[in-house]
């Protein structure tokens, strides 16, 4: 059966759509934002924006319909009106809904009575979902994280940390309020981990509907040459002030990737040779204060291209979250051969001991134990690093045999 898959934002570089597109089940892609390389948007952005990243040439003969116009018009209408935090993203997943259900309901597919499978990504479905059923139609969720399980991670850690906290604020009733009314009308709630699948659960969300399906991916820049980055991959006989262990944390740094734990184990490591390279939005407050005592650097947000250096230039990828559907950094940085030090409460993608360490737990005494057994042994950071590389369960192919497997049981 054709899929629709309806999509805000560049979520996982299009995995699902593109490995339904090699099974020949895609039938249209709805999102937000397309530009192709050669569009005069695409050109008038910069090659440093963000907005480049909203193409995937494995797309470019698939149906795409995209909103760029209403796109701007929205951004710049909350820019005027001072929408921001959780006002804003309610209002930009409504928005979507809305674009979506308008066109839904003029195209062909209502009108021949066609009876595809609706896909769209949790918080920005509902109205989309309702309008599916409203056809006949069968409708599946993806999941992007464990839901309201993990604010209540997130408010602990806050109440833990408050300096570091800032504008942190848990979401609105709304916002809960409809992702219920998502999952109730979805048939098959996708979630990529067994944490998410167990949050979901806890969360009142009906087991049955739940199947996991591990994050895909592959990546452009090392594509054809995981042997010449796993090869380029070398560390000295010893760490030393002048050159220090690299610990490269990408992502959002927030509470809840754990952040503030890493912060304090940068502290704990201040007389070690060891650096930690923060590279993200930063989304905690009085980050420099807390972290002046450690050797920590801060980058700020980088693009895909940007981001790939710093995985090539660094020694360790550290993620301490505290909670995460999956983390496609991790994926990320296997691919450019780096060892892993994670925690338990995301997607398992470490080989624990071979690929990697899964850390007991998140804590700041943790994260430095493990940094300070691979500081006095670098041999031991060079097995990793050998056998760091993205397994054939994450492959889009992989993806695909999942999701064809899923659409036999609606």
């Amino acid at each position: 059966m054709s899929w629709i898959c309806c999509q805000l934002g560049a979520r996982e570089h299009y995995a699902i759509p593109r490995a339904l597109f090699r099974l020949g089940m895609l039938g249209y892609v709805v999102t937000d934002a397309w530009l192709p390389p050669s569009s005069f948007l695409a050109k008038l952005c910069g090659r440093e924006s963000k907005l480049r990243d909203r193409f995937q040439s494995e797309l470019r003969d698939a149906e795409i319909k995209a909103f760029n116009s209403s796109l701007i018009l929205f951004e710049a209408l909350a820019r005027a009106r001072g929408l921001n935090g959780w006002a804003k993203v309610v209002a930009r997943n409504r928005w979507f809904e809305r674009k979506v259900v308008a066109y839904l309901s003029s195209s062909r597919l209502s009108v021949l009575g066609s009876q595809p499978i609706v896909f769209a990504y949790s918080y920005a479905a509902r109205e989309i979902f309702r309008f599916a059923k409203s056809r006949g139609w069968r409708t599946v969720l993806g999941q992007i994280d464990p839901g309201p399980e993990e604010e209540k991670i997130v408010a602990g850690e806050t109440a833990r940390v408050p300096d570091l906290a800032g504008e942190w604020h848990p979401a609105p009733a709304e916002y809960w309020a409809c992702w219920r009314e998502e999952c109730k009308l979805a048939d098959r709630i996708v979630v990529n981990s067994e944490w998410s699948r167990s949050c979901l659960v806890k969360a009142g969300v009906n087991d049955s509907k739940l199947f996991v399906i591990p994050l895909a991916y592959e990546a452009p820049e090392v594509r054809g040459q995981e042997s010449d980055v796993i090869a380029a991959r070398s560390y000295p006989a010893r760490f030393t002030q002048e050159r220090p262990m690299r610990v490269l944390f990408l992502g959002l740094i927030n509470l809840r990737k754990g952040v503030a734990r890493l912060l304090e184990a940068a502290r704990i490591l201040r007389d070690e040779p060891v650096e930690f390279w923060m590279v993200g939005p930063v989304e905690i407050a009085n980050a420099s204060t807390v972290a002046e005592a450690g050797r920590v650097k801060w980058f700020g947000p980088a693009t895909r291209k940007q981001a790939a250096q710093f995985y090539r230039h660094a020694d360790v990828f550290l993620l301490p979250t505290l909670s995460d559907g999956f983390a496609i950094t991790q994926l990320e940085a296997q691919a450019h051969g780096l060892p892993i030090i994670v925690s338990k409460t995301c997607g398992k993608v470490v080989e624990n001991g071979l690929s990697g360490i899964i850390l007991e737990e998140p804590t700041a005494t943790c994260i430095a134990a493990t940094i300070r057994d691979w500081i006095v042994d670098p041999g031991r950071l060079e097995r990793l690093a050998f056998a760091s590389r993205v397994r054939d369960k994450f492959a889009l192919q992989a993806l695909a045999r999942e999701l064809q497997h899923l659409d036999g049981t609606l």
